[in-house]
């Protein structure tokens, strides 16, 4: 991992062992810096103050070997990054001004996207994650992680479960308490429905009736227009010695066919003018049947305009036109059955909500017997872990328990008890420490003094790692508030654990980094920065003077050497 320009790290470079890597140095030496950097590269928060005073930004570039089938790296794919050489580039940028960029496999990505991964590639324990472990919601958080599938898959049947019944409950809500709105909606698309079938328009109806209130509110006019039309095209049968049109073309037609054989182009004028004649004795009889049939009839007239004064009616009120009222009729007639069907739509889900709550007590029983078995053997491997840790007698236990309601309140039934319920079950977890023999569980946070309460932590998140199915563990000053004999079973417990993990421990203790395969130093140059040297592997020698500096503040006192000699062979033996 190479960091530069964050916090006091000018530029340095970070090579983490693959079983046990302990970060050590001075208090304000930068250590942290190697956390959060690591955090950066998993998706962490990015704090603009983390940039180093002067710089324009600050980058974190990592490199993480991963297999080709790795979830992480199938999901890197998917986002188009590319393996090199069978591991994962990435790298944040992050701006003085507070803007972030990630990259991953040569490709820019979200910064959601590095959370997505970090939860297969590292688990990060600190001292805030044991802080929030003596919440009981946090522990029990913790307990169904521990217990995997066993929990899991009867919890994913419970939320979903749960989800129906707050979807069920919000609509059932809804329902009831919007009944009189609904009731009014529903009586006002009765009335428009009733009014449009009463009126029964139909399709293009007023289209057609305006343009015959058109034809019989002129019907003197069109009768007149047709029938002088009509005489000059076939005569007027009063006016015997008139002369009408169809006549002259007649006359026209016939002067040309005496001649038409003699040139082609008066053959082809009267063949025209042979056209014409008939077309008007075609318009001529049409014309006489139009005038016939035109009928100026004044109650027609009052029929056709008092229809039309009941559609205007409906299109004031439902539509522009009939076309619009009809189709307002058939959204309003659906929407009416569906606010009629309300009152069995209540009953259907007031059933489905009832059952419901019958599965989720159920389910919630069924976790409550999976949590109450995980917990014994959680409880026990902590225990255990204890022992190891310099507490022979101290016990854990995990107390599962459900908060009972009133029979009328919002509950479900678990055991033949009406209990409060969640998201995650109706149980409430805690754990409980007896420190010796004789003493009363009591929670950790009470039970426990603070080196007591160290180990405690220390021994849950070791516990949590060895479930936890990712290939790298970074503990971050976990160890605070333990020393002595204690110091040395915690470095023995972490190196047992990176047998089979990778385990990266930033620690102030020398009982702990001499059990560790590699050993980085982070020091300050005279200017308080810390370069791309200030991030050194110590070996031999060296290793023995900071393990002196550790022990006694003194890298040259031959006590102190002689001790950290001690502490590395101690650890190379495992005696």
């Amino acid at each position: 991992m190479r960091i530069r320009s964050l916090g006091v790290i000018d530029d340095a470079v970070v090579e983490l062992s693959p079983g046990f890597t302990a970060v050590t140095g001075e208090t304000g030496a930068g250590k942290t810096m190697v956390v959060t950097s690591l955090g950066l590269l998993l998706g962490g928060r990015a704090d603009p103050a983390l940039v180093r005073i002067g710089a324009k930004s600050a980058v974190v570039e990592g490199r993480i070997s991963v297999g080709p089938q790795a979830p992480a790296a199938v999901r890197a794919e998917e986002a188009g990054a590319e393996l090199d050489d069978g591991a994962l580039l990435i790298s944040r940028t992050l701006s003085a001004e507070g803007r972030s960029r990630a990259h991953v496999g040569g490709r820019s990505v979200p910064v959601g996207l590095l959370a997505e991964l970090a939860d297969d590639l590292v688990a990060v324990h600190g001292q805030t994650d044991q802080q929030g472990l003596l919440r009981p919601a946090r522990q029990r958080q913790a307990l169904d992680r521990y217990a995997g599938d066993t929990v899991a898959v009867p919890l994913a049947k419970y939320a979903a479960a749960h989800r129906r019944l707050r979807a069920v409950a919000t609509e059932l809500d809804e329902l009831t308490t919007r009944a009189r709105e609904r009731s009014q909606e529903a009586d006002l698309l009765r009335f428009g429905l009733d009014e449009i079938a009463a009126a029964e328009p139909q399709p293009g109806e007023d289209t057609e009736l305006a343009a015959e209130a058109e034809r019989l509110g002129h019907a003197e006019a069109l009768a007149s227009a047709a029938t002088l039309a009509h005489a000059a095209l076939a005569g007027n049968p009063e006016d015997p010695e008139g002369v009408e049109a169809t006549t002259l073309v007649a006359g026209a037609h016939r002067a040309l066919e005496a001649v038409r054989s003699h040139d082609r182009e008066l053959a082809g004028l009267a063949e025209r003018i042979g056209e014409i004649g008939i077309l008007m004795a075609d318009v001529a009889g049409e014309l006489a049947g139009y005038a016939d049939g035109l009928d100026a009839d004044p109650l027609r007239l009052a029929a056709v305009e008092e229809r039309r004064a009941a559609l205007n009616h409906l299109t004031r009120k439902y539509g522009q036109d009939i076309a619009a009222v009809l189709a307002w009729a058939e959204e309003s007639a659906a929407r009416l059955a569906e606010l009629d069907g309300d009152d069995d739509r209540i009953g259907e889900l007031t059933a489905e909500r009832d059952a419901l709550r019958t599965e989720l007590g159920e389910l919630a029983q069924t976790l409550t017997d999976a949590r109450t078995a995980s917990a014994k053997r959680f409880a026990d491997a902590v225990t255990a872990e204890l022992a190891e840790l310099a507490m022979p007698h101290a016990r854990v236990t995990v107390e599962i328990r459900q908060t009972e309601v009133a029979e009328d309140a919002d509950g479900i039934e678990v055991g033949g008890r009406t209990v409060a319920y969640g998201p995650a079950g109706a149980d409430e977890v805690e754990l409980l420490l007896a420190p010796h023999p004789g003493a009363p569980p009591r929670p950790i946070a009470k039970g426990a003094s603070g080196g007591e309460l160290s180990r405690v932590m220390l021994a849950v998140e070791v516990v949590f790692a060895g479930s936890d199915p990712v290939p790298t563990y970074l503990f971050d000053e976990v160890d605070a508030g333990v020393g002595g004999k204690a110091a040395v079973e915690v470095g023995r417990r972490l190196a047992r654990l990176a047998k089979s993990a990778q385990v990266v421990v930033v620690t102030h203790l020398p009982q702990v980094a001499a059990f560790a395969d590699r050993q980085l130093l982070v020091a300050k140059t005279n200017d308080g920065s810390v370069t791309r040297s200030g991030v050194t592997v110590l070996e031999g020698e060296e290793r023995v003077r900071e393990l002196s500096r550790m022990l006694a503040g003194q890298e040259d006192s031959e006590t102190a050497r002689a001790h950290a000699e001690e502490l590395l062979e101690t650890a190379r033996t495992g005696s």
